[in-house]
């Protein structure tokens, strides 16, 4: 996690890389070396007078609700700067458009891209990053999927994230989904909008000793477990990380993925996407559950496998699904696609659904949540202003990911 990055690919490394990387990062040997490894900031007088580092950074899949709070954190930075630190003064430009291999080029003139969870950093993007001087990729958000790392390593470009920005956020959204999915909200609420005040087909049940299976322990799945032992559920969790100490406060038992799903009444998952969690949930993990079960999803779309929960859905396997993530919402979710055709069948099948509830992706989606999101996402930026980088340290508790 510490090691330093190389400026440019050595040959070394190239060669014990699978061929497809070789080819790709070989041929851009020649250009990386040329590229200028030196930071293009300067200086100049803050508003108080200090000398100040300055650059730039594109901000990809901008919208209004995070711009302002980015703006904002880069006043502060500016105008309190860290202890033993110069003020930095960062300049964003904020971009509308997902970053890919088609719109890289933006981000020409700038030494840090800003970038969201539907935004591809692929290895032949962070080539073209490369070559425009770009030299870190600073995602506003905790995971990291999408972002070729290892040739990010290769080429020299550090990727920092925003490990934790608030864990309530999205164990709060789950909540919201579980208890609106029990209690028929949506369809309570059409009811009543048009008139009807019977209450046939709005049967829930109580969450009082029911059994919740909690994927994923760490912070997030954590303030979920808290929030249901709230309401006095037993509480199994799987993780191959054992949180001792929560299990001990909750009464929460560890046990295997399997026995999770036939014994659990609910299942939320809370953990990051891997290779190894790709899928997690599929037509053999589905076929342990529990009939009837409720699944919650917050943690990302891929952990899913979307043909499997439709046909548990409707075979029964499945009660109800809450799903904030979908595995295809790529140019879908973030966007207003109102006055067109929905192409997804499978997105649209489950919007037809009445006990499905889906949310564009909007978990994160509180003050507090985008307030600390700006803040260390403007931290990092601040860290590649100081030429702090390329030593790939921890930088105010934030593990930079280049290297892993």
């Amino acid at each position: 996690m510490n090691a330093e990055l190389q400026t440019q690919p050595s040959p070394t490394a190239l060669s014990g890389l699978p061929a497809h990387y070789a080819a790709k990062l070989g041929a851009l040997s020649g250009e990386a070396a040329s590229t200028p490894s030196e930071s293009h900031h300067g200086s100049r007088a803050s508003s108080n007078g200090a000398a100040s580092v300055s650059l730039s950074a594109a901000v990809f899949d901008s919208h209004k609700y995070d711009s302002g709070p980015l703006r904002e954190a880069c006043a502060k930075a500016l105008q309190h700067p860290q202890p033993d630190k110069p003020p930095v003064s960062i300049e964003l430009r904020f971009l509308e458009s997902n970053l890919d291999v088609h719109t890289a080029a933006l981000a020409k003139g700038c030494e840090a891209v800003c970038v969201f969870v539907n935004d591809k950093i692929s290895a032949q993007v962070l080539q073209e990053l490369k070559s425009l001087g770009v030299r870190l990729v600073a995602l506003r958000c905790a995971g990291y999927n999408n972002v070729d790392l290892q040739a990010a390593k290769l080429l020299g470009i550090a990727v920092a994230r925003v490990p934790e920005y608030s864990p309530h956020a999205i164990a709060e959204h789950a909540v919201a989904l579980l208890l609106a999915l029990n209690r028929k909200l949506v369809r309570a609420t059409q009811r009543v909008r048009d008139g009807n005040f019977l209450l046939e087909g709005l049967v829930g049940f109580d969450l009082f000793g029911k059994t919740v299976g909690v994927v994923g322990t760490g912070k997030i799945g954590a303030t979920f477990a808290r929030i249901m032992h709230g309401f006095g559920c037993r509480l199994l969790a799987s993780d191959p990380v054992r949180n001792d100490a929560l299990a001990k406060e909750l009464g929460l038992e560890y046990c295997d993925f399997p026995v999770l799903l036939e014994q659990s009444d609910i299942v939320s998952l809370h953990l990051p996407l891997t290779p190894e969690s790709w899928h997690l949930i599929n037509a053999d993990s589905i076929g342990r559950l529990k009939r009837g079960a409720t699944l919650i999803n917050t943690g990302r779309g891929g952990l899913i496998e979307t043909e499997a929960l439709i046909a548990a859905l409707k075979s029964g396997g499945v009660g109800a699904a809450g799903l904030d993530v979908y595995e295809e919402e790529e140019g879908v979710f973030f966007a207003d696609h109102s006055g067109t055709v929905l192409t997804d069948e499978k997105l649209a099948w489950l919007l037809m659904c009445p006990n499905v509830l889906i949310t564009a992706h909007q978990a994160f989606l509180t003050q507090e949540a985008l307030q600390q999101l700006a803040v260390v996402t403007v931290r990092n930026l601040s860290a590649l202003a100081n030429g702090e980088v390329p030593r790939q340290a921890d930088v105010d508790g934030q593990r930079w990911l280049a290297g892993v």
